[in-house]
């Protein structure tokens, strides 16, 4: 991933919390008929190995899982992201000179992906990536344990288990900060502004001052 070094990400935590946050992840492989992707929640398990794996399911019937592998998969995890408007910026009011860009939070995952369908080993990451997500549902959160054996034993039938150990990551966060206080503190008032939940989100992650 191209990231001029002002944007760079390195500290693994950082790169963790962003994971953490997406929630979920686009797995793409180079496979012999070309590349896939598919779009997967995921569960981030920190402790294992030196940077982390990933663990996520996807239906039986992608193909994805079956096709033969050529090389290391990648996940993409997507933070907040946002326009910007040159209109925002001191500096186009005084010279005229500026253009729009857009603010981004990224980070890219790479590592061998291993695919699965032992029972056990399914019903262990369903299990995990529910506890992780279904937390947000507050007092009616929901359990794989809420529903019937047989039928989660059948539901497991359906899916195929994905495993990642990280072996590289990447991470950009693009937040103005090439531009002077002026600039930024303009573009934070103009997203702030917005209808956009998200550009708002954006507002709170360009540094001041």
């Amino acid at each position: 991933m191209y990231t001029p070094p002002s944007f760079q990400v390195v500290d693994i935590a950082d790169l963790h919390r962003t994971m953490r946050a997406a929630r979920s992840a686009t797995l793409i492989t180079a496979t012999q008929e070309g590349l896939v992707g598919t779009m997967l929640p995921v569960v981030l398990d920190e402790r294992e190995g030196s940077m982390g794996t990933i663990y996520a399911h996807l239906a039986r019937a992608n193909p994805q899982w079956k096709l033969a592998r050529t090389g290391e998969a990648m996940a993409i995890f997507t933070g907040p992201q946002a326009y910007i408007s040159p209109s925002w910026y001191v500096t186009k009011q005084e010279r005229g000179e500026a253009v729009p860009t857009w603010n981004y939070v990224a980070v890219h995952a790479y590592g061998p992906v291993d695919f699965f369908d032992d029972a056990d080993r399914l019903l262990e990451v369903v299990t995990r990536v529910t506890d992780a997500h279904d937390h947000s549902a507050g007092k009616d959160r929901w359990a794989v344990s809420d529903a019937p054996a047989d039928f989660i034993k059948a539901e497991l039938k359906g899916i195929v288990g994905l495993r990642l150990q990280i072996t590289r990551l990447e991470g950009t966060r693009k937040m103005s900060q090439n531009r002077n206080a002026a600039d930024r503190a303009g573009v934070i008032e103009g997203l702030s502004k917005s209808d956009c939940d998200e550009s708002r989100r954006v507002a709170h992650l360009i540094p001041k001052g």
